[in-house]
């Protein structure tokens, strides 16, 4: 699906692109956020002080957003072909460094923290807003490249506003770019019959699946480069973005853990046991 925004929005500014060339060279940015570890056990997750975003618990180190580190590696591959930089902007709280850094130990070019006490609880709406003004800040670029949603939320619904504000064509959930001509991406999108052929002219923004790639890991060299990485932190003044009051609030979030149990079955044969567990369901009314 092509998405194209609308131009008559009051908040719609474009953004400043820089100029295609013969040789293909991209300039692209990348969303990243910060996540809670999707592996966290359901009796480990915790909430905030207000109930309104799950934390990671004590030893258990948030992550970065599975899908936007496929959105990485496939920002790194493109550099690597057709050349360029690879930029890695995030919204969150100050602990979103960590997830930066990682972003350069894989290799990014430059990285910038959007934070400000007064986003913290920014509905997707906003974010979209705050980051399409860090992406303008940032300077020109040809591609943006966006996890298709985030692991927390499952909304799938920030790149949009993001493209919305930046006055991008989006394609989302992308599977794969096939070729880099001039100013057009050929990308495969992903349906529920299976998958489109799409043709996008640059600049636009991509939604990237997991389909798409294996993000690599950091070398020791890049995690120690990495860690001399100044990240400059960009706060309410920098971006001069007036936000109406969120839309959206999550108020409570149930969870609901169910319990089990084993119980073994007595018997010093297989058909001893057999005829136990037989009786066993009987018993439940199972049989």
């Amino acid at each position: 699906m092509l998405d194209t925004p609308a131009t008559h929005a009051k908040q719609h500014v474009r953004l400043r692109y820089s100029t295609r060339k013969t040789d293909s060279t991209l300039n692209i940015v990348v969303t990243i956020k910060q996540v809670a570890d999707p592996n966290i056990p359901p009796s480990h997750i915790q909430l905030d002080a207000d109930e309104k975003r799950i934390i990671s618990p004590p030893g258990i180190a948030p992550v970065m957003n599975g899908y936007d580190a496929n959105a990485l590696e496939e920002a790194l591959r493109l550099r690597d072909t057709h050349g360029g930089t690879v930029t890695v902007i995030s919204l969150g709280e100050e602990t979103s460094r960590d997830t930066l850094k990682r972003a350069a130990a894989m290799g990014a070019n430059t990285a910038v923290l959007l934070s400000d006490p007064e986003w913290r609880h920014a509905d997707s709406a906003n974010v979209g807003q705050l980051i399409a003004a860090g992406i303008r800040k940032s300077g020109p670029c040809d591609l943006v490249l966006c996890g298709r949603q985030a692991s927390d939320t499952d909304g799938g619904q920030v790149l949009h506003w993001v493209a919305r504000n930046l006055g991008l064509p989006v394609i989302t959930p992308v599977t794969k770019i096939e070729s880099v001509e001039g100013d057009t991406l050929t990308v495969q999108r992903l349906t529920d019959d299976g998958v489109q052929r799409l043709k996008i002219k640059l600049p636009a923004l991509l939604g990237i699946s997991s389909e798409m790639n294996e993000p690599r890991l950091p070398s020791m060299r890049g995690l120690m480069s990495a860690g001399r990485v100044m990240i400059p932190v960009w706060k309410k003044n920098d971006l001069t973005v007036q936000l109406p009051a969120p839309r959206v609030e999550l108020r409570k979030l149930a969870i609901q853990i169910r319990k089990s149990k084993a119980e073994m079955i007595p018997g010093k044969t297989g058909a001893e046991q057999g005829a136990a567990l037989a009786d066993k369901l009987r018993e439940q009314g199972l049989i």
